[in-house]
């Protein structure tokens, strides 16, 4: 080993020697530096971990995908049918079984073959099942419940999932297959899902890698008044930032394994808090090997980076340290240029390629939105010298502040950045997520519930009383839609057998009573003549004639261009002839009106529906809903913004304690000279709240303009959720502030005689 090499390895270990050899104060700083970055590893591994969650749940998933569909029925088939049906707006997805001999397979997590009205349901259902007091789900996943489904079955803990056995299925209504697991074929994230992820992640790992970079300056200027005394005893500069890397160094490994333990620890305690649409089992949070390998590596080498960039400012003298304080003229014009390139990164393949083009250039998006929100950073240190150059006197708090500001604000820009560029990529995703919240509703905006399933038109008539006496129901329409051939040959023509309001609804007829027939008539279309004979269906259908008093009604739906006109029938007209559906349509729909203020309406229409006959679906339409994967996203974004709010929390008592207590000798000397301790701590306040204002104005500018952005790419309308703005702004205004109120009691061990103090 040559000599250099032996002098920096030496120059290191004593770096590391002096770091654990501080007593009791020394093993607090290396405890603190080695928690904070603890917490940023975590997170950081937390991120490493999503590619091995998402792989897993599409494994799991892949698993328990009914297998190729096979013609013919063997004593290793299975019949099996997918049903969705929601409990308090969360769905739940379940998989009618029905085995067609010994053979048959199960899906995994599944260790029986399970007779009709047998159902194996996940953990998370069979609580709901046992905390439903009022009797609300009592029958809906079959007549008896015989177990749980194992994991292997369940891509989380969280999830709402049933098997149940049945004797209801047939070639079709189900598919017949002879195995479970498929390959899932991939078509892409769409746009909206993918740009949600992106700005996220953005503005998630920004804070956490600042936090870290803050809890390694922790007990910086203990740490150079113990570089001062190695320089005493004949150190020069270089050994010294090589003994101060190698002091770092320790903090940095140690936030690695620290991080290392709470991952273990949150691999128990995250997974029962995801929402059940985004639930993994906690064994599959583990970091990606690369990604891992990464921030293992990375970190301890940022914090030796960061320590010696700091050490760029301090002279180190035998005899003291000395901080350099220079004035900083910041120009505009390449602080503007950054984030109007990223602009023009993401508005060039939308204006050339529109919503498309965007989505396929997905590269080019990302760095434009990286660039655009990294604009943040760069424009609030400027702007934060315009805005303090023009403040006016006031009073003796806000007068030290606004001094301490224009004399040197990089450490205030240095402590609220990082908030600032996140709000900013908060901004955008609750703008993303408002523009998808709620929809109008299946079939209009009356809150309603509408069964579909293949329904003969007996059994449609048998539903209508069960249905009327629920709770909360106002009225039951039944609808049934075939196709009728024309008797002597010709053209098909839809027909719909349903009453008057579902016809005038769907028709923009001017009027209807029991007894009427009205064709809607579409561009192109020929319209029946008058005395027209059809078959109203299959095998055993009547012949109908239609009316000569039957209304004609064009269609102004320019997607019916060249389709047959449609023949609505009410009941009245119907009389005595027999409608068989085709299969070509849902055989039939009841649609049943709900009374908002009846508690739980709609989830006795499911329970009803469900043991009336399993294989229907029943589709709530609620235009005050907001869409299950919009609520899940949402409280996902809610966990995120809480976990986000914590490490910004954390950083900034990190560093207003640091700031603290490299301003000691100031403060003390304000103090004894009669300054106030609450002016002193009004003027922290005041440091932190006049960056935070500026920085948050223009978060908010910059996330709206990235949100109207993301929006117009995805294809979505552009809006912005103001209360997600307010909100976010204004929860992050209030950490900032607590954070920073929760150091003021520190003035008075500060300001102490102590103080004046030096070396």
């Amino acid at each position: 080993m040559s000599r250099g090499r032996s002098t920096t390895v030496t120059d290191l270990a004593l770096g590391v020697r002096m770091s654990v050899a501080g007593g009791r104060a020394g093993w607090l700083r290396l405890a603190l530096v080695a928690l904070g970055v603890g917490v940023g590893v975590a997170m950081l591994l937390l991120v490493a971990s999503l590619p091995t969650v998402l792989d897993q749940r599409a494994v799991r998933d892949g698993a328990r995908t009914p297998g190729t569909e096979v013609a013919t029925a063997s004593d290793d088939t299975l019949l099996v049918r997918r049903v969705i049906t929601e409990v308090a707006g969360t769905i739940v997805v379940g998989n009618l079984l029905q085995p067609e001999g010994r053979g048959a397979p199960l899906p995994p997590g599944v260790d029986r073959v399970l007779a009709p009205g047998e159902t194996l349901v996940s953990p998370a259902l069979r609580r709901l099942l046992d905390d439903d007091e009022r009797g609300l789900l009592h029958g809906r996943f079959g007549e008896t419940v015989v177990g749980t489904i194992g994991d292997d079955g369940l891509v989380g803990p969280q999830e709402l999932r049933y098997y149940q056995g049945t004797d209801r299925l047939t070639a079709d209504n189900a598919q017949r297959v002879a195995d479970f697991g498929r390959t899932r074929l991939d078509g892409g994230t769409d746009a909206a899902t993918l740009l949600l992820a992106l700005v996220g992640l953005t503005g998630l790992l920004v804070p956490v890698l600042g936090f870290v970079a803050t809890a390694v300056r922790f007990g910086g200027e203990a740490r150079d008044r113990r570089l001062a005394a190695v320089r005493l005893v004949g150190a020069d500069a270089a050994t010294t930032h090589r003994i101060a890397a190698g002091e770092t160094l320790v903090g940095g490994v140690a936030g690695v394994l620290v991080g290392a333990g709470l991952l273990a620890v949150l691999r128990a305690l995250v997974p029962p808090l995801v929402p059940g649409s985004l639930t993994f089992h906690g064994a599959d949070l583990r970091p990606s090997p690369a990604l891992a390998a990464l921030v293992v590596v990375l970190v301890p080498v940022a914090s030796v980076l960061v320590t010696r960039s700091a050490l760029r400012h301090v002279v180190v003298e035998p005899l003291g340290v000395v901080r350099r304080g220079t004035t900083v003229r910041r120009r505009l014009w390449w602080r503007v240029a950054v984030p109007v390139v990223g602009l023009v990164l993401m508005l060039g393949p939308l204006v050339t390629g529109g919503t498309e083009g965007f989505a396929d250039a997905q590269a080019l998006v990302l760095l434009g939105m990286v660039a655009l929100l990294t604009g943040v950073s760069l424009l609030l240190p400027w702007l934060l010298d315009v805005t303090v150059r023009r403040l006016r006197p006031g009073a003796l708090a806000w007068d030290l502040a606004v001094r301490r500001l224009q004399h040197e604000s990089g450490t205030a820009v240095r402590a609220v950045s990082a908030v600032v560029l996140s709000v900013a990529a908060l901004i955008a995703v609750h703008a993303l997520l408002g523009a998808e919240r709620g929809t109008p509703g299946y079939e209009g905006d009356r809150y309603e519930a509408v069964v579909r399933g293949d329904l003969a038109a007996d059994d449609v008539a048998a539903w209508v009383p069960r249905l009327e006496s629920l709770p909360g129901v106002t009225d039951v329409e039944t609808r049934l839609m075939t196709r009728a051939q024309p008797v002597g040959g010709g053209e098909e023509v839809p027909v719909v057998v349903a009453g008057c309001g579902w016809i005038t609804a769907q028709t923009a007829a001017s009027a209807c009573t029991d007894g009427d027939v009205v064709v809607l008539l579409p561009e192109g279309a020929q319209a029946p003549g008058p005395g027209s004979a059809y078959v109203l269906g299959g095998p055993g259908a009547s012949t109908w004639t239609l009316p000569a008093d039957a209304v004609t009604v064009a269609a102004d739906d320019s997607s019916l261009v060249g389709a047959p006109p449609t023949v609505h029938i009410t009941p009245g007209a119907l009389g005595d002839a027999t409608v068989v559906p085709t299969g070509v349509y849902d055989s039939a729909v009841v649609t049943v009106g709900l009374d908002r203020a009846t508690p739980d309406a709609a989830e006795h229409v499911r329970t009803a529906a469900a043991r009336l006959d399993p294989t229907v679906d029943v589709m709530v339409n609620d235009p005050q809903a907001v869409s299950g994967m919009a609520v899940a996203i949402r409280q996902g974004l809610m966990l995120g913004t809480v976990a986000l709010l914590l490490v910004v929390g954390a950083s900034l008592l990190v560093n207003v304690a640091e700031q603290l207590q490299e301003r000691r000798r100031p403060l003390a000397v304000l103090a004894a000279f009669g300054v106030r301790r609450r002016d002193l701590g009004l003027s922290v306040l005041f440091q932190v709240a006049v960056p935070v204002a500026i920085g948050l104005a223009l978060a908010v500018a910059v996330g709206s303009v990235l949100a109207v952005v993301l929006q117009s790419g995805a294809g979505l309308p552009v809006s912005l959720d103001l209360a997600g703005i307010g909100i976010t702004t204004s929860g992050a205004a209030l950490v900032v502030l607590l954070a920073t109120a929760a150091l003021l009691p520190m003035l008075g061990r500060v300001t102490r005689p102590a103080g004046l103090q030096g070396e």
